[in-house]
């Protein structure tokens, strides 16, 4: 993943500040529903496999995990991509999670497509190399789904979904996604619960598009701060005076609305102009 917007300071977190929890769950209970969505999700739709992108970091290891619980851990397909620039580490976790939970695996090297394509042109900057990075990964995850007859399991946040911090097209496509509605924060607590190895759990959250990138550092601030401040932003709409006056910088609070709002582009399917008396969607 990669943010195609940046910003927002780095304030600490609040004293004193009570809402970590109001991101406490029942994990136990968390997980059979989303082991439920999953298996009838598919299986409304004709599948009986799901696939997904196994990059050695939390969100996608807790999405193996609940995946081989809901569909048979026969049934799920892991896909490595690396490129040149990552981690061998990540891919090392990547494995781990793979073995722990009994999945199938590929691996399938994406440099040479990103290359093919970036090689006859000017540089580009980062950014835009790990979009084109995510990219490829999702041409290849597609292509394997309709290779094994797999559904593509997303792995997004509700974090990284309300700030845009990811890639249109690339790690956000997916045809159905069972975290999208838990925060980093609550994520961890469900890697916990679902046994997740510790290495992956205690590793800086990173999307590995090139060496030494941070998720927080591009978010400029710990997952803990964000989501603190997320969940009364919009679960418990929180006035932005009241967040304020609890002890969040105003800047920061500024800084997120703002993003969830320039954002809403990616968390909604593209907006057909009306003609006729039925349109397709909102």
């Amino acid at each position: 993943m990669t943010p195609e917007e940046s910003g927002g300071a780095a304030p600490p977190p609040p004293s004193n500040d009570p809402t970590l929890a109001d991101l406490e769950l029942d994990m136990p209970t968390v997980e059979r529903i989303l082991v439920a969505f999953l298996r009838e999700e598919c299986r409304s739709g004709g599948f009986h496999r799901g696939i997904l992108g196994l990059s050695g970091g939390l969100d996608s290891a807790v999405v193996c995990a609940l995946a081989a619980r809901a569909l048979g851990p026969e049934n799920v397909t892991g896909v490595m991509m690396p490129a040149s620039s990552s981690s061998a580490a990540s891919l090392e976790d990547a494995k781990r999670v793979a073995q722990k939970f009994g999945v199938e695996t590929r691996r399938v090297e994406i440099s040479a497509m990103a290359e093919g394509y970036l090689a006859p042109r000017p540089p580009v900057d980062r950014g835009r190399r790990g979009n084109i990075y995510a990219r490829c990964r999702m041409i290849v995850l597609y292509d394997l789904s309709a290779e094994l007859g797999a559904l593509v399991l997303g792995t997004s946040n509700k974090t990284e979904l309300l700030l845009g911090y990811g890639t249109l097209h690339g790690d956000l496509a997916s045809a159905i996604n069972p975290i999208g509605d838990l925060y980093k924060t609550q994520i961890r607590a469900m890697a916990r619960h679902l046994e997740i190895p510790v290495e992956v759990i205690d590793k800086p959250p990173s999307a590995d598009l090139w060496p030494g990138q941070s998720d927080e550092e591009d978010l400029g601030a710990t997952y803990e701060t964000i989501d603190r401040l997320l969940v009364r932003l919009v679960d418990l709409r929180t006035p932005p005076k009241r967040l304020v006056e609890a002890g969040f910088e105003p800047s920061f609070v500024r800084s997120i609305e703002a993003r969830i709002r320039q954002n809403q582009f990616k968390r909604r399917t593209p907006v057909i102009a009306k003609i006729l008396a039925r349109t397709i969607g909102p």
